[in-house]
């Protein structure tokens, strides 16, 4: 499985569902100044493009549980993405979740800052539909978009302790992502600064050249799995 963050218009997203990525990620702006988020109104017409050509996740960085809600309704994403630092989900905002958008898979974002990150993720596997394993930048608000790689030795035995599938993220590009799946061996992978474009004022768009690219060794990586 092949997701592709952070989309920004619904050109980008069927672009990147025509290169074969299977989920499209939509940063949802919460004031929290997450790196290419957009406006409810831009990702509801992203969700919307989409349609079911490929699911949907719907990025939130938030201080606590009551900023969520709102947008899970009315968007009602495939997948929500937490991975915040204030606010992490909870036994009780999963149930929470499943009844305000019972067809919405919880993926909680775990922090690859060290061994400790093993007993966090067994923690998180007890409530949450999913974990994606991702590396940390002090500057950015959120886990994840921080464009460096992690320890892939603790990763794969995050992946080998829990139950629920995992996603590997952080510094994943053409070039390293066959080689992250072979010795993490995840679920699926997750990609945003690595194919995207970064320009001098800060702002991104997705390279998409990189994204086929990228979901092409990814896809040949995870055959290589089963064989």
């Amino acid at each position: 499985m092949v997701q592709i963050y952070s989309i920004q218009t619904k050109e980008e997203a069927l672009a990147c569902v025509a290169a074969g990525a299977d989920r499209i990620g939509v940063a949802v702006a919460t004031g929290s100044n997450l790196p290419a988020e957009v406006s409810m109104e831009t990702c509801r017409e992203i969700f919307d493009a989409v349609k079911d050509r490929a699911q949907t996740v719907l990025i939130i960085v938030s201080n606590s549980d009551e900023e969520i809600y709102a947008p899970l309704q009315e968007l009602r994403p495939n997948v929500l993405h937490i991975c915040g630092y204030a606010f992490s989900a909870t036994p009780e905002f999963a149930k929470k979740v499943k009844a305000i958008s019972p067809n919405t898979r919880l993926l909680q974002a775990i922090a690859v800052d060290g061994p400790a990150a093993i007993a966090r993720a067994k923690g998180f596997a007890g409530f949450c539909d999913e974990l994606i394993l991702d590396s940390v930048d002090p500057a950015i608000a959120g886990i994840g978009a921080a464009g460096i790689t992690h320890d892939w030795s603790i990763s794969a035995k995050i992946v080998q302790s829990v139950d629920c599938p995992v996603i590997l993220a952080g510094g994943l590009c053409v070039e390293n992502v066959a080689e992250a799946i072979a010795r993490v061996r995840p679920w699926g992978v997750d990609s945003f600064t690595k194919t995207s474009d970064t320009f001098p004022d800060g702002s991104s768009r997705k390279n998409l050249a990189k994204v086929a690219a990228f979901v092409e060794n990814a896809n040949a990586a995870f055959a290589q799995l089963t064989k």
